[in-house]
């Protein structure tokens, strides 16, 4: 499959990476081809909160 997204910010993919396994260890969910999607939503939305969460405190403070 095919990565269309552009990045910003060098190295964001992987520090992305290193957020959804801290996360999926958090959890106690193991990531893989045998992981059932219900559980790595549930990884991808524990990112998307923690990282909504990190842009409002950003433009709060600012």
């Amino acid at each position: 499959m095919k990565d269309n997204n552009k990045l910003v910010v060098p190295g964001s993919k992987q520090a992305l990476e290193n957020l959804k396994y801290e996360i999926a260890s958090e959890l106690g969910i193991t990531l893989g081809a045998d992981t059932s999607s219900r559980l790595n939503g549930t990884v991808g939305g524990e990112m998307t909160k923690r990282l909504v969460k990190l842009g409002e405190q950003y433009y709060a403070n600012k």
